[in-house]
């Protein structure tokens, strides 16, 4: 062994200085600190770049400074390529795959950030807050279990952790498990009052639980922090709609939809509060810009058309019906609408195609199926509405409308029997129904059985009906039956209703030739012919 090889080493003064790519880095992390995060990236790149000193500890290093700045500049993409890079080089490295997790999650990549945050957890099970993470991710997924029991770890660590209570307490919410959500949002609050996030959950759920005094407890504390916000508004407007206050809410739906232009919910209100107010022009204002927000809501569609209707818009009302039947065409409300809109519009043809649509959806719905019947008998289809009538009756035998209506299609079909039994079963529900009365003294004058159909008009007269044609017929019994001293009385009042009623005016004159006044009945002749020139024609044979 020579002398040298035994001799004393000192230290090494070349190993002390600092390499290139650390350099680099203490600069980047001066002016960090200083608030240049652009030029202490230009500082890391340059570390990136350069040879000397750059190892595997030290890239590491720089890329998951790159990811920091990044991700502090809100550049979440560039932040999450270099967390990538961190764990390209060191997969189990103990922040990055946690950082990357929050990248991935600012991104809106759910499922990718609810990946990582797992692995972050699987390579330091004492990251609890990924648990906060994995919540929130699983929030906006929509799987409200999965991020109660994500909470519920972080809470066991941290009881009293505001953020995990309030993501608890959303999942609550979602699982519509209410008053366990409740319990959650009063207890933060009971702690930090000024909470504006839990104020606006707690306004819902309380709302979702009728307890309308904690809504309005809640919206004004929200106010007070907040003036002007859309959540209290709605609130506010919730409490007025609960206490039928229709003014007061359109009053702060009003306010909600000034803050929120945008907001679906606010115009849609509005439009009902409007509408229950009696504005109705408002209203459809209110809708209308509700359609703008969202023209594909059927709901939204059946109301606008309740409101064009109440401004007498009929032909707005109606398309606005139709397009909801479009949109849904299993909706039974737009489908009922639209058909009362077209019967009383006179297009009974039309109607009557909507009113089949509605019995094929719902076979149990006794009015469509009696509106049915009704436009069959206006379109002079007897049997079809004979039909639906005895459907609507097989369901309801107590029904006077629906036995009225067989009666009379009946009639029009010349079947004078179930016809006179339906009438009589009319009255039989109801003794004193003039219609029930009306039809069978009709059937009796078409059987020529003028004795009992004297009795029935006798019987309309006597329950005050004194239209032209009932007094008219009834005057025609008596003077068939052999009595024109009684008759006459009856066709001059038939006359007073109706002065140019011609036939009564010639069995006026033939009554009074009966009863030897020849002029008086000459005189009545006359008036029918200057009210009807066509009985001119046959006189003279």
């Amino acid at each position: 062994m020579s002398k040298a090889e035994n001799s004393p080493v000192g230290p090494n003064t070349a190993g002390n200085t600092p390499s290139a790519a650390s350099l680099y880095l203490a600069r980047a992390v001066g002016l960090h600190l200083e608030g240049k995060g652009g030029e202490a990236l230009l500082e890391l790149e340059r570390a990136l770049a350069a040879r000397d000193g750059l190892g595997g500890e030290t890239l590491v290093e720089i890329h998951s400074a790159v990811g920091f700045i990044h991700f502090e500049r809100k550049e979440f993409e560039k932040a999450a390529e270099g967390y990538r890079k961190v764990l390209e080089l060191e997969p189990r490295h103990p922040s990055a795959c946690y950082n990357l997790a929050l990248c991935l999650q600012a991104l809106g990549q759910w499922q990718l950030a609810i990946d990582r945050f797992n692995e972050a957890l699987a390579v330091d099970p004492g990251r609890n807050e990924a648990n906060l993470g994995l919540g929130a991710c699983f929030l906006q997924l929509g799987e409200a279990r999965e991020a109660f029991e994500a909470y519920e770890r972080r809470l066991r660590q941290d009881p009293e952790l505001e953020e995990a209570q309030l993501g608890k307490a959303v999942a609550l919410q979602i699982q519509k498990k209410l008053p366990e959500a409740a319990e959650i949002y009063w207890h933060i609050l009971d702690h930090n009052p000024r909470s504006e996030e839990c104020l606006s959950n707690a306004i819902l759920v309380a709302g979702e639980l009728k307890d309308y005094a904690a809504v309005k407890q809640f919206a004004e504390q929200l106010l007070a922090i907040r003036p002007g916000s859309p959540a209290a508004a709605e609130g506010l407007a919730t409490v007025a709609f609960a206490a039928g206050d229709h003014e007061k809410a359109a009053e702060w739906c009003t306010a909600l939809v000034d803050r929120a232009p945008n907001c679906f919910e606010g115009w849609f209100n509005l439009g009902i509060a409007c509408q229950t107010a009696g504005h109705h022009e408002k209203a459809v204002a209110a809708y209308s810009k509700a359609f703008q927000l969202r023209p594909e809501e059927p709901q939204l569609l059946i109301n606008l058309g309740i409101a064009f209707q109440d401004t007498g818009d009929i032909e707005h009302a109606r398309e606005a019906y139709r397009k909801a039947v479009r949109l849904d065409p299993g909706s039974t409300t737009a489908l009922w609408n639209l058909g009362l809109l077209l019967e009383g519009q006179g297009q009974a043809a039309e109607a009557q195609q909507v009113y089949e649509r509605l019995i094929e959806q719902s076979p149990d719905w006794e009015e469509a199926r009696f509106r049915l019947g009704y436009t069959r008998l206006l379109l002079a289809d007897y049997r079809g509405a004979a039909e639906a009538f005895e459907a609507c009756l097989s369901k309801r035998n107590d029904w006077l409308e629906p036995r009225l209506n067989t009666a009379i299609a009946y009639w029009k079909l010349g079947e004078l029997q179930p016809a006179w039994d339906s009438f009589e079963k009319a009255l039989a529900l109801q003794p004193d129904c003039v219609d029930g009365l009306r039809g069978l003294a009709a059937i009796a004058i078409d059987r020529n059985t003028l004795e009992q159909a004297l009795e029935l008009h006798l019987k309309l007269l006597e329950r005050g009906e004194r239209t032209p044609e009932l007094l008219y017929n009834a005057g025609l019994l008596f003077q068939k039956s052999g009595e024109p001293a009684k008759a006459v009385p009856l066709y001059e009042a038939a006359l007073s209703g109706s002065p140019g009623f011609a036939e009564a005016l010639i069995n006026l004159g033939i009554a009074l030739q009966a009863l030897g006044r020849e002029d008086e009945g000459r005189a009545q002749w006359r008036k029918a012919i200057e009210a009807n020139p066509e009985l001119a024609h046959g006189y003279f044979n």
